[in-house]
């Protein structure tokens, strides 16, 4: 046996060795010490999500609100503030010639006051994500004076990852309190001990506000409380139904508590429970049905037994990594943001049927809007670490709610097939926008999620479930390619269209990297779908695939996009644009370079090493996003480069800060946190563990080969 074959086994055995999988999370629980904003901890199942502060509760939400505010949220909790000027969807619309050879009618911004404007932004604003409620401590010193958050010391948070739960302990005026906090269903939960409440110095406050309808908030306008009511509709000594309407939308909160205490509506939309002992039990339930709110006496223990279940459940049914045999001093920070990243993307948006927003079940960015330009980084990493079920439900959603809708917008803009939207709600509603509405890059995340579920479920149902909406992606991506065919056998470079680095716009650029390789990369694989349904291949798909235009260069280097002639960007791109995301290398990092062997490879790898090269180099990092981190290091796994992959996940710019919570941190105003920032993040550890496919049959073949990068996985799952 060769020193190299007894390196490889010794590696294999190394790779697949057993996990101490809770030991690995217990050492990157995040603890916190002190009342800062940014770390407020969340609970949640992927469905509903509470965000807490130090107290263990939701007790001081005005503090907290520039932070990680602190919110309840829901994947069903939806509101529409009064359409009272009747406004229609079609005055935010607009036609656009886009070159095309016909009118395109497009939702976009209009900024003239007027009621097309007014149609704008009641359609960009409604619906919007509520936040349920708050429950809270009131702290008050002898004299009945409210505490404020200073008066909170001695603070020890910890957010046990294994369990589900946040154990806090601090103290107020001098006397200790202690609290467990966790979620079930759509319910948070809390064991509080403090003797306090025998002083009755500590009370609970369930606070419900009105919605804001803010770009980026907490939802909360605690001023507004005539604009919606709230009661109880029945009580019993240990528990309350409350009634909360706002507008046209009513939710019901069932309020449960174990020990004695009184309950009483003290304020306008708040609910008080004075504890008359030193210890209580409470739970917050919050449901869109009367009859769906439990009615069972309160048992903490059933419910922390049952939190403590479905947490060990999700650690030990999917993938795990392990970077405790690293040497290189860095991998202990990219062990807890892969941890932490897999929890938070978990108790935000692991439910996988309504595409999240951005920010979340956490708090509102965009109106609370999902934007399915981001599907790909919300989802797919779910798929590599082992939980398919998640894209398949995502895929659902799709089938079921979306499509439809999508067929209207490509039809409206004289396409055939269906082009899915950009931003939009729980019912596939279009919100205007004049940059994401002339987005494209989302359009073949459908076909590459449906190869996704094919490739873990390789089965006539897989099929059957999902190839109407992969045909009708294509049948728009071909019409769309054949609207822009020069003819006579030219190549096909796209136009009309805003790119991935959306300071490409359609009226300034064309021939953008990304499209022309994710448009070759979907319609290649829709043809395969043809193939598995007995079904021909479509001749004039195949026309275009072989004459979609290779990524345009320039001075050795692939270029973001070319000027549009006339426009204002008259010298080449490849030196003046730098700002937004370097979407050139997501043509290497999210894609196989060839998706069907007897096509030529989609880019010259020498060609992307210089590009890689030149972006670190030259690049406006301060104008990136999150998840621009994990795609380099994608594209620096695929072209053999693993320094430059880690160095990716690990710069240390400020849109690749990590929260102590595990958020990926981007801006103070408006995203102090960012999933889909956690998402490339994983996907591409993921990639860099297990390899993708044509990658080297090594060990970890995305990090460096030097030996200092032995991570052991479990589970995870080789991309495309």
């Amino acid at each position: 046996m060769t020193i190299l074959s007894i390196l490889l086994a010794v590696l294999t055995v190394t790779q697949t060795a057993k996990i101490d999988r809770k030991a690995v999370l217990e050492r990157n629980n995040p603890k916190v010490e002190a009342a800062d904003p940014l770390s407020s901890l969340t609970v949640g199942n992927g469905a509903f999500a509470a965000t807490i502060d130090v107290t263990g509760l939701q007790s001081f939400p005005e503090q907290y609100a520039e932070g990680v505010p602190l919110t309840t949220m829901t994947t069903w909790g939806w509101h529409s503030f009064p359409n009272t000027k009747r406004l229609t969807e079609q005055e935010s619309q607009k036609s656009v010639d886009a070159g095309h050879g016909h009118k395109e009618i497009y939702a976009v911004e209009y900024k003239t006051d007027g009621r097309n404007k007014d149609a704008t932004e009641y359609f960009r604003v409604n619906p919007h994500r509520l936040n349920l409620g708050c429950l809270g401590f009131v702290f008050s010193d002898d004299k009945g004076n409210t505490l404020p958050l200073t008066a909170i010391s001695d603070i020890r948070q910890e957010l046990k990852l294994w369990e589900g739960t946040v154990e806090s302990g601090y103290k107020v005026a001098g006397s200790p309190v202690e609290v467990v906090t966790g979620a079930n269903g759509d319910e948070m939960f809390a064991h509080i001990a403090t003797p306090l409440f025998g002083k009755r110095q500590a009370k609970l406050a369930l606070r419900l506000p009105y919605p804001t309808g803010k770009h980026s908030d907490d939802a909360a306008d605690w001023a507004s409380t005539d604009r919606h009511t709230s009661r109880i509709l029945s009580s019993t000594k240990q528990s309350a139904l409350i009634e909360h309407q706002i507008d046209d939308t009513h939710y019901y909160i069932s309020l449960r508590w174990q020990g004695r205490a009184k309950l009483s509506n003290t304020e306008p939309h708040v609910f008080t429970l004075t504890p008359l002992d030193n210890t209580i039990d409470v739970a917050v339930t919050y449901s869109g049905s009367q009859n769906a709110c439990p009615a069972s006496e309160l048992r903490i223990d059933s419910e922390l037994q049952a939190c403590r279940k479905r947490m060990e459940t999700f650690w030990q049914s999917g993938a795990f990594v392990d970077f405790s045999l690293c040497t290189d001093p860095r991998a202990k920070e990219l062990e807890r943001r892969t941890v932490l990243s897999q929890y938070v993307t978990y108790v935000n948006c692991g439910n996988g049927g309504v595409p999240p927003q951005e920010t979340g079940l956490t708090y509102n960015s965009w109106f609370g809007r999902p934007h399915l330009e981001m599907t790909w980084w919300h989802a797919v990493h779910f798929s590599l670490w082992n939980r398919p079920e998640v894209i398949d439900r995502t895929l659902t959603w799709y089938d079921t709610v979306a499509l439809a809708p999508s067929r209207e917008i490509a039809r409206r803009q004289g396409f055939k097939g269906a082009r899915w939207m950009k931003m939009t709600d729980p019912w596939a509603g279009e919100a205007p926008s004049n940059t994401g509405s002339f987005l494209t890059w989302q359009q073949p995340h459908y076909i590459y999620m449906a190869e996704e579920a094919y490739r873990r479920h390789p089965d006539k149902a897989t099929l059957e479930a999902h190839a109407e909406a992969v045909e009708a992606t294509a049948e728009f991506m071909a019409d769309f390619a054949k609207s822009c065919d020069k003819g006579e056998g030219k190549p096909i470079v796209l136009f009309g269209q805003t790119a991935m680095q959306e300071c490409m716009t359609w009226k300034n650029s064309y021939h953008q990297p990304f499209e022309q390789a994710y448009w070759r990369y979907g319609l290649t694989v829709a043809q395969q779908w043809r193939e598995r349904m007995g079904k021909p291949r479509n001749a004039e798909w195949d026309d275009i695939i072989s004459r979609i235009a290779p990524l345009a260069e320039s001075e050795g280097i692939y270029v973001s996009a070319l000027p549009v002639p006339q426009s204002s960007l008259q010298t080449p791109l490849s030196t003046l644009v730098t700002n937004d995301h370097p979407a050139v290398l997501g043509a290497c990092g999210l894609l196989p370079s060839s998706p069907q062997s007897n096509l030529s490879p989609l880019y010259d790898t020498s060609t992307m090493l210089a590009t890689l090269d030149w972006v670190n180099a030259n690049w406006n990092w301060e104008t990136t996003w999150g998840w621009d981190y994990g795609m380099i290091a994608m594209c620096a796994a695929r072209l053999g480069n693993g320094e430059a992959a880690v160095d990716a996940l690990l710069t240390p710019k400020q849109k690749n800060t990590y929260l102590v919570n595990g958020h990926n941190f981007q801006e103070p105003k408006r995203l102090r946190i960012y999933l889909p920032g956690n998402g490339a993040l994983l996907c591409a550890v993921a990639m860099m563990c297990a390899g993708w496919d044509g990658s080297p049959a090594t060990a970890n073949p995305g990090f460096p080969q030097n030996g200092k990068w032995n991570v052991r996985w479990e589970g995870l799952q080789k991309m495309q």
